[in-house]
């Protein structure tokens, strides 16, 4: 079998699980739907690796294909728009990565959903997620990626708003579906411009023409101009940014909690808000001709490592703090882009699939235990009812704070170092909040885990005496996740980053003077020496601290978050409202826009169009119909009178031209 034939496999397979699962839903039953989606992903991940293993060998070139042509606009336009594939490094990593992730998830569903009514519909939507996020990891050309980007944005819509009868539950989905709108608006227009400039949408030619684009200049605004590449990178991260859900536009994903939680870890591990991160890294040979781009990326990215990740201390939904956390660590894979670290960021991107999935499903676990319980104040004490959810849950917090030598360590640790060296403008700042923000992790990580595994239980009787440990098809895949979630930053430390090549190397570009990972590959020898260096290192320091203090918080002293809440009321409130986004937005926009709507529904519509135009000709033509019919008196001498001075007048003007 051809890697192209693979490949078509691997995309196809989850779309006919979909398809079956969704339009014969009666036929097949409950367990045919959940039979054939797992079926097709499971197919899609096996030979995923097959393909990995091909491409990351060395011994196959990047696969660049059109297998059809979409459109084509013959004599008048000569462009043809294609769907193919580009299987190269980056595209083989996140397919593996996808599809384990996808994997886990339908199966974590069948113990999750077992009460549901929608049983079949949820199997159907997942995998036609499945199959949009591949289509979008292989896209060869901005058209299919955009294809695939805004598939995983209707389903995603699909899936949030899963539970329909819930209020929450479609806000949740419609605000999802809005802010992601918002951002693509900006990347359709982002490639537009690469269209008009480059004419082509094929990755490879965009590439061969960046050169002569970062030479183009354009004006926006009279007097000023722009460089067309600093433009056009600016408008792809605006799509970037919503969709991996950057500051300002992150407000929709502590809202997609709303959906069941296999939703939740789908959307936030590797999937959905992880299609930003990939494709900053799939254009990176533009960005890295931009400056302003890389500069606004890395502030942008560490503006959310910091400021989203302290939210989560406030938060006592479990699935929301895990779901602020998703935001911070988002923050911290752009933060790697910005600083031409594009490995590392994938490297992240990896080890933070593996172990915020973890997190989700655990946490949902919990709320399975807790009879569908989410708010940690409610819980307590589940350590001993639930071991298994607990050391997993254990092994992910420890994964996402960093600790050596588990993977989100030499991931993040890489991350924070890169920015230390970069010499972009704003990456000194993004240093500082990717450090601080270590510590931050670190506390509201095991703030939660402290609040839902120890101390005294706080729970009424009836749910404590009812508590258990989930069914082996729910821990199954916990005990799956958490073994990538401990070796997998040791195993690809050295070849992701550090070897010569690297696994990516074929699949991003760096500029000589941006590769900070060159810099730290002079002093990195292997995992066990980065190991050996992690505890002179402050980001290590940092992270006991914020262990250390979620430990006194919540087991030595448990009243102190109350104290401090108390004393600090201002500061307490302001992370409540989340320093003020949704407010903003309501006001400004939701409203603003319902009071433009009124002004214009008023003064346009019922006053110009309905009043001045449409009523206004009626009352006109009633008026002149009143005045005019004084004339019909019925007397002829009347009418013979007017005949006679328009004849004269007639006349008159008859001379007068002559």
């Amino acid at each position: 079998m051809s890697i192209l034939q693979c490949c078509l496999i691997i995309v196809l397979a989850p779309l006919v699980g979909c398809v079956v699962a969704g339009f014969f839903r009666k036929q097949v039953g409950r367990m045919g739907a959940h039979s054939v989606t797992i079926a097709g992903v499971g197919i899609s991940f096996i030979l995923s690796l097959y393909v990995a293993c091909v491409v990351l060998s060395g011994s196959m070139p990047t696969l660049d294909t059109n297998l059809y042509t979409w459109a084509s606009g013959g004599e008048l336009f000569s462009y043809s728009f294609h769907l193919g594939f580009r299987i190269d490094a980056l595209a083989s990593v996140m397919m593996v990565i996808v599809t384990f992730v996808s994997l886990l998830v339908h199966v974590y569903s069948i113990g999750y959903m077992a009460d549901d009514d929608g049983y079949q519909r949820f199997f159907s939507y997942i995998s036609l997620f499945t199959f949009m996020m591949l289509m979008l990891v292989t896209a060869n050309n901005f058209l299919q990626l955009f294809f695939g980007w805004e598939g995983v944005g209707l389903v995603s819509y699909l899936l949030i708003g899963f539970w329909y009868q819930k209020e929450s539950a479609n806000l949740g989905s419609m605000k999802a579906f809005i802010v992601n709108r918002v951002g693509d608006f900006g990347f359709i227009l982002g490639i537009a411009l690469v269209f008009s400039y480059a004419g082509s949408l094929h990755f490879e030619t965009v590439f061969r023409s960046a050169e002569l684009i970062a030479k183009e200049h354009m004006t926006l605004f009279p007097g000023h101009s722009w460089s067309v590449m600093t433009v056009m990178c600016l408008l792809l991260f605006v799509g970037a940014m919503g969709k991996s859900a950057q500051v300002p536009l992150h407000v929709w994903l502590p809202e997609s909690m709303e959906g069941p939680t296999p939703i939740s870890a789908l959307i936030h591990a590797a999937t959905m808000v992880t299609a930003g991160v990939f494709m900053v890294a799939r254009i990176s040979p533009l960005i890295e001709l931009s400056n302003t781009a890389l500069s606004v990326i890395v502030v942008v990215g560490a503006t959310g490592a910091l400021f989203t990740g302290i939210l989560a201390l406030v938060m006592n939904d479990i699935k929301r703090v895990i779901a602020y956390s998703t935001l911070s660590q988002l923050g911290y894979m752009m933060v790697a882009m910005g600083a031409s670290a594009y490995s590392a960021g994938i490297f992240h991107l990896l080890t933070h699939a593996c172990f915020k999935a973890l997190l989700f499903l655990a946490a949902g676990s919990v709320i399975l235990g807790m009879h569908h319980e989410q708010d940690m104040r409610k819980m307590g004490g589940l350590w001993r009812k639930m071991p298994i959810t607990y050391v997993t849950f254990l092994l992910g917090s420890l994964a996402l704070c960093a600790i050596p030598p588990f993977s989100g360590f030499y991931s993040k640790d890489t991350i924070i170092e890169a920015a230390k060296l970069s010499t972009i403008p704003g990456s000194g700042y993004a240093y500082f909040c990717v450090l601080i923000g270590a510590m931050v992790t670190a506390l509201y990580s095991f703030r939660a885990f402290f609040m839902t595994f120890h101390g005294q239980p706080r729970m009424d009787k009836d749910t404590l005496a009812h508590v258990h440990e989930s069914p082996w098809v729910v821990w199954l895949p916990l005990v799956l996740l958490a073994i990538p979630s401990v070796i997998l930053g040791y195993v690809l430390y050295m070849p992701m980053l550090f070897n010569h090549p690297t696994l990516l190397s074929s699949s991003i570009f760096v500029l000589p003077e941006h590769n900070v990972l060159e810099e730290m590959a002079r002093e990195v020898v292997s995992p066990l020496q980065a190991f050996g260096h992690a505890f002179l290192s402050p980001v290590f320091w940092l992270t006991m601290f914020g262990i250390v203090l979620a430990w006194i918080g919540y087991i030595v002293w448990p009243s102190s978050p109350l104290f401090f809440a108390k004393r600090l009321g201002w500061l307490y409130r302001l992370l409540l409202n989340k320093y003020g986004f949704d407010a903003f937005n309501d006001f400004v926009l939701v409203r603003g826009v319902k009071a433009l709507g009124r002004v214009f529904y008023r003064i346009m519509d019922q006053k110009i169009i309905d009043g001045f135009f449409v009523n206004g000709t009626g009352r006109t033509i009633r008026w002149l119909a009143l005045k005019t019919r004084v004339i019909q008196s019925g007397y002829l001498y009347h009418y013979i009178t007017a005949m006679v001075f328009g004849l004269f007048g007639f006349l008159c003007w008859l001379l007068l031209a002559q």
